[in-house]
């Protein structure tokens, strides 16, 4: 079942000792570049850098005693897997998380650094969903899947409540998507708050399953996608798609090179650190796919945990 506006407030009170209240910023020089007046929600300053630890708190902290005590379990070997393994740390219960043994180690030890318990399997999805259902088996651990829970979607979507208590005016809020849990969240929390804004996603063009989903009326899984935004790989669930389908304008496919032109501006200009999957819904303003001119426009930006080897510049 979807999540309602109630239960995004609920995750604000249940997440507040423990994510931070990431702070919006603003960049003329950005402003004058896409002709529109930009308002940056910068998750990339959030706990393991990136959105994702608002959703795993907040499915974390909803458990019982008893299902808390053992444990929980996702599999994954991105900014998931890291949220998942602090929000668990801060509670004092386990977390086992699943990854390829082809993960980088910079990912390995993030995730062993936050309290996580490693079980390493190979490098397929049937090899993740089945270790992680053997340590399902073996624990009793609850699955918090990365964004097909209604718990994690509405913690995603305490960010966009932020970003409008803060900025109450906006015309439009634009998001990234992959999974499609930060976008149904932010769908929900916006339209629910300021009846009549509109929400908008990006998505990568060598990635554009939830575009092509939108136009066919129903999932089409993410094939041999090819991006540097490495977090939006994966394809909507059957939780996030409904909610989509009917709370969002619009879904925009950019350029690798828009993406990567976005990013470097931010770096440069706006003195932010932000990793590719961020840029996305920067890249739809930075080619005006569409017409925004002189809107007040939210970006979430999704994430900050970028490789410092592998510079897309």
């Amino acid at each position: 079942m979807a999540p309602t506006l109630a239960d995004i407030l609920a995750a604000v009170e249940r997440i507040r000792p423990y994510a931070h209240r990431t702070p919006v910023w603003t960049c003329a020089s950005l402003d004058r570049a896409v002709g529109a007046r930009v308002f940056l929600k910068c998750e990339n300053l959030q706990r393991v850098g990136a959105f994702k630890f608002r959703g795993a708190c907040n499915a974390v902290f909803s458990l019982s005693e008893q299902e808390a005590a053992r444990g929980v379990v996702c599999h994954s070997s991105g900014n998931h897997a890291q949220a998942l393994a602090l929000a668990a740390r801060l509670r004092g219960v386990p977390a086992h998380i699943v990854m390829p043994s082809t993960a980088p180690g910079v990912k390995k030890a993030a995730v062993a650094g936050y309290g996580g318990q490693i079980t390493f399997c190979e490098p397929t999805l049937e090899a993740r969903e089945a270790t992680q259902a053997r340590v399902v088996a073996e624990t009793g651990a609850t699955v918090v899947h990365p964004y097909n829970d209604p718990r994690v979607i509405a913690g995603q979507g305490t960010a966009a409540l932020e970003l409008l208590q803060d900025h109450p005016d906006l015309d439009v809020i634009l998001a990234p998507v992959g999974g499609g849990g930060l976008l149904s969240g932010t769908a929900i929390a916006a339209q629910e708050t300021a009846p009549g804004i509109r929400v908008i996603a990006a998505e990568p063009e060598g990635a554009d399953d939830a575009f092509r989903s939108l136009a066919a009326g129903r999932i089409l899984p993410s094939v041999q996608p090819r991006t540097i935004a490495d977090g939006l790989l994966t394809s909507l669930g059957s939780l996030t798609f409904p909610i989509i389908q009917e709370r969002v304008e619009r879904i925009v496919p950019v350029s690798e090179a828009g993406i990567v032109a976005a990013m470097k501006f931010v770096w440069e200009r706006a003195k932010l650190v932000i990793e590719p999957s961020a840029a996305v819904p920067l890249a739809l303003l930075w080619e005006r796919r569409i017409d925004l001119t002189g809107l007040r426009v939210g970006v979430i930006l999704s994430g900050g945990n970028v490789d410092l080897e592998k510079l897309p510049w």
